[in-house]
Order: structure tokens, then C-alpha cells, then sequence
């Protein structure tokens, strides 16, 4: 398989980076281009900027980080939050951005997933995925920064969806997210094991192990927040305990 990409996760609101625990509790932890500027000279493949009050305000307030920050960085851009139109997924794509990631907009209407992927290609259309767990081996998806239910089995969603032309998932994990407990693996494996498209582990991050496990589960990549943000780890030591572990990572 392709190698483990270590993608940081830079959550924002209004012009500040900020990290909560299972996205509530909030709390500022600075400057999102500087903290993307520090995370792309420390090696990281790819970058993901949230706009996680974007659904609430019916917009996305990314266009000028994304703007700053692609005129500094070059690896691959994910831009979320608020996107709802080809016209939104247009706007981020001129401002820099590679890829955009649709959750709210794409459960309300899914023919967008289609629409996104046939109009830019698959590559670009990230399917967002808030998970929170149900029962054993059952998770509903969840919309607006994982305040709203939708009824959706996460497995079948996201198994739809890959149907629909998304090429890619972002799977936060949400009881996870934020407390350090390490990712959802077993959540990881039962999706990895019905799309063969790339899936993204967000949520939870702990230690080098939690790599491993989430690359056995035929997991792409693993995001990371908390541990880059509070300056417990860096990318690149990420990268080294992985290849020590025998994981293929670039360097």
C-alpha cells in the first residue's frame, strides 16, 4: 500500500486556531498560519483547515488563510466548513485549496457529492464524516461540528457516498476527538473494509502505536491536532517512530 500520510488538523475560528475536546470547550490556541507554517517545515504531507462554525453562519471565513497559506506552502490544501455550492467548492479551490471536505451540505443533499466530483474530479471531493458511537459496532453521523443528529449509519453513509463520487473520507471520531485516548480502530476497519477509497483517521491521537494500528486497519492517513498544537510531538518525530515501527512514511 501507499505510505501512512501524517496530515496536521488545524481547526479555526474566525481568524484564531482553536482546539477543543470532542469539539467542545474551545479554547484559542493561536495564529493558523503560523501554526501551518511551523507543521509544513516540520515535513507534513498535507494540511487541513476546519471552519467549525461555518455551518452555523452559512459560510466560510477561510478564503484569505487559505489564500496566505498557499502562497507559502506546497503540499496539498483541504479546506471544510460551510461549503454548501460548486460556486463555494470554486471560491476555495481559487484561493488555494486542493481539496475541499463536505459534511453538512453533502447529507442534506447528496446528489452535491456528484456534482463536486464530476465538475473538479473525485480527488478533490473529501467526504467529512462526524462519527459518534451508538452502540457496539455502530456509529450515527452527525452534522455541525457533532451537534446534530441525522440518523445516518456512518458505514452505510460513507459507503453511499463513495458511490456518489467522493473520493476520499474524513473520519472524525468524535467521542474520541480531542482526549488523547487514541484513535477509533475498530471504527477505522469497519469503514476500510467496505470503500477502497483513502480514509483519513481524525480523532484521539495518542501515541506512534495508534499509527500502526490505524495503518493495519487499512487506514491512509492519520490527522493530528491536539499533540502538534500543545507541542507534545512534532510531525517529524511522528514520522521517525513510524518508520521505526515499520511504517512507510516520507521523510
Amino acid at each position: 500500500m501507499a505510505g501512512l500520510r501524517i496530515i496536521p488538523r488545524l481547526d479555526v475560528k474566525g481568524d484564531n486556531l482553536i482546539k477543543g475536546i470532542r469539539l467542545e470547550g474551545l479554547r484559542v490556541v493561536g495564529d493558523p498560519h503560523e501554526f501551518a507554517l511551523r507543521y509544513y517545515a516540520q515535513g507534513a504531507d498535507e494540511i487541513i483547515f476546519m471552519d467549525i462554525v461555518a455551518s452555523l453562519y452559512q459560510r466560510n471565513n477561510l478564503t484569505s488563510i487559505i489564500a496566505r497559506a498557499a502562497d507559502q506552502i506546497y503540499i496539498p490544501i483541504t479546506v471544510g466548513g460551510g461549503i454548501r455550492s460548486l460556486s463555494d467548492v470554486h471560491t476555495m479551490l481559487r484561493s488555494g485549496a486542493d481539496k475541499v471536505a463536505i459534511n453538512t451540505a453533502a447529507i442534506a443533499r447528496p446528489e452535491l457529492i456528484s456534482e463536486v466530483s464530476n465538475r473538479f474530479g473525485s480527488q478533490c471531493m473529501v467526504l467529512s464524516v462526524e462519527a459518534k458511537r451508538t452502540g457496539p459496532g455502530a456509529w450515527e453521523a452527525y452534522t455541525d461540528n457533532g451537534r446534530e443528529h441525522t440518523g445516518l449509519d456512518v458505514v452505510e453513509w460513507i459507503e453511499r457516498a463513495v458511490k456518489l463520487g467522493a473520493g476520499e473520507v474524513l473520519l472524525t471520531a468524535v467521542d474520541q476527538e480531542g482526549t488523547r485516548k487514541g484513535l477509533d480502530i475498530e471504527l477505522m476497519r469497519a469503514v476500510n473494509t467496505r470503500v477502497s477509497v483513502p480514509v483519513i483517521a481524525s480523532g484521539g491521537f495518542s501515541d506512534p502505536l495508534d499509527l500502526k494500528r490505524a495503518s493495519d486497519a487499512g487506514t491512509s492517513a492519520v490527522a493530528i491536532a491536539d499533540a502538534l498544537h500543545w507541542q507534545r510531538t512534532t510531525v517529524e518525530a511522528v514520522k521517525l517512530q513510524a518508520r521505526q515501527l515499520g511504517l512507510e512514511v516520507r521523510l
